[in-house]
């Protein structure tokens, strides 16, 4: 082992892996390069073994979680009404809320954060989520999107406040989708927004384990490894300064949203207002569920503490039930989309998250066999990933509210390539998107015609996956959300004129 810093140094490190018990990751050294070698070396080197195997006996446990998740339904409580904000049930709030939220803006005190961790292999593409293009007219990407937003919100904020502004845009991305996600808004001059303003920072990895505790190996010289998954987020706060960054700038309010989602409203100021007058220093930005079995995790409070609980640790029975109004009694859809005041983050990063305990994924890990030298593909699951979710630390907060929006305005995940079920890929993407600026252009009183001059019949929402959008792609450098030149009058929209309002690039 000398060819990786000398004897001395090789031997402390088979002695500490020894010890943890995972000495069998050195198995193929002789046979590895030197150049392998060092790599191989440097990364046992910030491995903490006692860490992860007391992670693994916290994750695997006695039990005990399966026992606290026995007996779930009888102690769940729905989302109550004096924490809820509604999009559809609060109209005459809406303005308010907005108001409040640009104001914030407009002082440089809010600030997005991206998750985008994840790579596009359920897409079929070698690449990050967030380059993916969905076959818009303009061929933009999602963090093109993403960023034209920040944008014109900033102009929106400027334009009611008289006053420069700032949105620190923070992407934590993995140790996969780092290089390339940097090159990416290299490549595009950060869309226009200031290289400084925009902030990378990568969440942790943690090694794949058998179901025996024990590391596996992608390859002889290399661990295989995984994202932490996006509740890695508040140990790579603290890892890289964010929290502390963030007080630099003057930031109070961090919205945190993941990168898959193409209706996202970024730094949404109604959201913000709304969390602001509440007094809040967490919350969780919901859409209703569709039915009973949609296979959406939902925000409630069990034993009085607010939580996500999955869909698939809630019972038909409970799944079913109904409130007086008629709508599901645990109808919270959880999308991903949150908001923390930057003193809660803080806490969290100090004093939380060392409570936060790692969920258990069972995979089908391919791994190298200790015994033969030879790669399995396994057929079943092997082996487990541990992660942890963005939404465990809502039990810590103090104030915690909810605020439920339209779907059809603000969620259309991306996680599937075109070719697969049908549901949330390209296709249904793209649809969603024009669909909602179609809605825009008929809100404001405009119409369609076609290449002959007739009206076309108006169908603001699509019904189904077979129902086809008229081509409608507005810029979000002219309208964050249906405001804007969209409600100028004018001739009538072609449905063949793709970009209907396209705005400089």
């Amino acid at each position: 082992m000398e060819r990786a810093g000398g004897a001395g140094a090789a031997a402390a490190l088979g002695q500490r892996l020894a010890e943890g018990g995972q000495g069998h990751v050195l198995r193929f050294w002789p046979e590895l390069s030197a150049e392998a070698c060092r790599e191989l070396a440097a990364e046992l080197r910030g491995m903490d073994v006692a860490e992860i195997n007391r992670f693994f006996r916290r994750a695997r446990g006695d039990g005990g979680g399966a026992a606290a998740a026995a007996g779930l339904d009888a102690r769940m409580q729905p989302v109550p009404r004096d924490v809820l904000g509604s999009a559809s049930r609060d109209r005459e709030l809406l303005p308010r809320w907005e108001s409040r939220g640009l104001a914030e803006i407009a002082g440089s005190r809010v600030a997005a954060l991206l998750l985008a961790g994840g790579q596009g292999t359920r897409l079929g593409v070698p690449y990050p989520k967030g380059m993916c293009d969905v076959g818009l007219p303009s061929r933009k990407t999602l963090f093109h999107l993403q960023a034209q937003r920040l944008r014109r919100l900033q102009q929106l904020a400027e334009e009611q406040h008289g006053t420069p502004c700032n949105i620190p845009w923070y992407i934590m991305t993995s140790g996969r989708t780092m290089e390339s996600t940097r090159e990416f808004f290299v490549k595009h001059h950060y869309f226009g927004l200031k290289k400084e303003n925009v902030i990378f920072f990568q969440q942790g990895m943690l090694p794949a384990l058998g179901f025996d505790g024990k590391i596996l190996l992608e390859e002889k010289g290399k661990i295989a490894m995984a994202p932490d998954g996006n509740g890695g987020l508040y140990r790579a706060l603290g890892a890289h300064g964010i929290v502390e960054d963030m007080e630099r700038r003057g930031v109070q309010s961090v919205h945190v949203y993941c990168v898959d989602n193409i209706l996202v409203k970024v730094a949404d100021p109604r959201f913000i207002g709304f969390c602001l007058e509440k007094g809040a220093d967490c919350g969780a930005k919901v859409v209703e569920k569709t039915n009973p079995t949609e296979p959406v995790g939902v925000v409630c409070r069990v034993d009085g503490v607010y939580q996500v609980v999955e869909y698939s640790e809630i019972s038909l029975a409970t799944a079913q039930k109904r409130g007086p109004d008629g709508r599901l009694l645990f109808n919270a859809g959880n999308i991903a989309n949150h908001y923390f005041t930057t003193a809660f983050l803080k806490d969290v990063v100090n004093t939380y998250e060392p409570q936060l305990q790692h969920h258990v994924a069972e995979k089908k890990i391919p791994h190298v066999d200790i015994t033969t030298g030879q790669l399995i593909q396994p057929e079943k699951p092997n082996g487990i990933k541990m992660e942890k979710f963005v939404f465990d630390i809502f039990q810590f907060s103090k104030k915690f509210v909810v605020y439920e929006v339209l779907r059809e305005d603000e969620f259309s995940p991306l996680k599937n390539a075109d070719s697969q079920n049908g549901k949330d890929n390209p296709t249904t993407a793209r649809h969603a998107l024009m669909s909602l600026h179609h809605c825009w252009v008929l809100n404001a009183g405009g119409h369609f015609v076609d290449e002959n001059g007739t009206r076309i019949p108006a169908i603001p929402r699509l019904k189904d996956a077979n129902d086809l959008p008229i081509q409608c792609e507005i810029s979000p450098l002219i309208s964050y959300g249906g405001e804007g030149p969209c409600h100028c009058p004018g001739p009538p929209f072609w449905s063949f004129f793709v970009r209907c309002i396209t705005g400089s690039t």
